[in-house]
């Protein structure tokens, strides 16, 4: 990571912080230029909806409602986290991401609530996305990032469902380390990251099917069901544990 985030990275607070040490501190190495793997099947997407209790150290800091649809001809993932960190400020946080049927992202639309209110619109076409950022108290800001595929990962500040998400893109029948270019909105940040199938996983006292996220400074294990539904998101480096209630 290099010292302009590390900086950002040290200015946020703790609520900030919590999602920084899975996404952007883990880095999505911008020097990562590996072309991404490109789902060539159709993504079958399964409606789904719940609630996610997010834990720092072993204590709740915060929950998560998330519900995934068909929308259209494609497909709506919506969630809202509300973060309650042990020290400083509380914060809100709401995206929506509208998705093709094969899983690329066609818009994504992104609020934050802590001591501003901040937003952003992000529309993807041929690999690139243009987004308008609105910061409260500033003028609208627009920038346009470049990747090498129309199938990008969205994994945004404090809304862990969107890992339900990357689980769906990944060709299971494919297998193996695939690579996808992501982007983590609020950060306006690109990069790449590796996923691969562990196989059995377990996790107090249940077994899951595992899929582990790599990115530069660190690994995500995500564990699933049967059917691929996001049950736990474990970060042991950071000491961070998502658990479906």
């Amino acid at each position: 990571m290099d010292a302009g985030v590390r900086s950002t990275v040290k200015s946020r607070t703790v609520s900030f912080a919590l999602t920084l040490g899975i996404v952007a501190c883990a880095a999505l190495s911008l020097a990562a230029q590996k072309k991404p793997a490109v789902a060539s099947r159709p993504v079958v997407f399964s409606q789904d909806k719940g609630k996610l209790t997010i834990k720092l150290g072993g204590q709740t800091v915060g929950h998560e409602e998330f519900e995934i649809a068909p929308s259209g001809g494609g497909w709506l993932a919506k969630g809202t986290a509300e973060i309650k960190p042990l020290e400083g400020a509380s914060s809100k946080v709401s995206g929506s991401l509208t998705l093709q049927a094969n899983g690329a992202p066609i818009s994504y639309d992104w609020s934050a609530q802590a001591e501003k209110t901040n937003g952003a619109h992000v529309l993807f076409a041929n690999g690139v996305a243009s987004i308008t950022l609105e910061m409260q108290g500033a003028r609208p800001f627009q920038q346009d990032l470049s990747f090498g595929s129309p199938m990008i990962a969205v994994l945004d500040n404090n809304l862990y469902h969107q890992y339900a998400i990357l689980a769906r893109i990944y060709d299971w029948s494919k297998g193996g380390v695939q690579t996808f270019p992501v982007i983590i909105p609020q950060e306006l940040t690109p990069g790449s990251i590796t996923v691969q199938s562990t196989g059995s996983a377990s996790s107090d006292g249940k077994t899951y099917e595992g899929l582990k996220v790599t990115t530069s400074d660190l690994e995500i294990l995500l564990l699933l069901d049967a059917n691929h539904r996001l049950m736990r998101l474990e970060v042991p480096d950071a000491k961070v544990s998502v658990i479906r209630d």
